[in-house]
């Protein structure tokens, strides 16, 4: 269980170094059903569809492993 929770925290690290970059080539936030929209000056975004789409391939990883 350790081992899972270590490979979490590495991954969350690893991908949040690299968070730009892989926007820039995945196109994830700024996927068709991402919702972006301003309210009395706010901005606001829901990333609905890179959401089940990252959720998807999570689950293809973990059923693969």
């Amino acid at each position: 269980m350790l081992q899972w929770i270590i490979v979490v925290v590495v991954l969350v690290f690893v991908v949040g170094a690299f968070r730009s970059a892989l926007s820039r080539t995945f196109r994830l936030g700024r996927l068709p059903g991402d919702l972006h929209f301003s309210f009395r000056g706010r901005q606001y975004h829901f990333p609905f569809t890179s959401t089940v789409l990252l959720s998807l391939l999570a689950w293809v990883i973990l059923r693969v492993v």
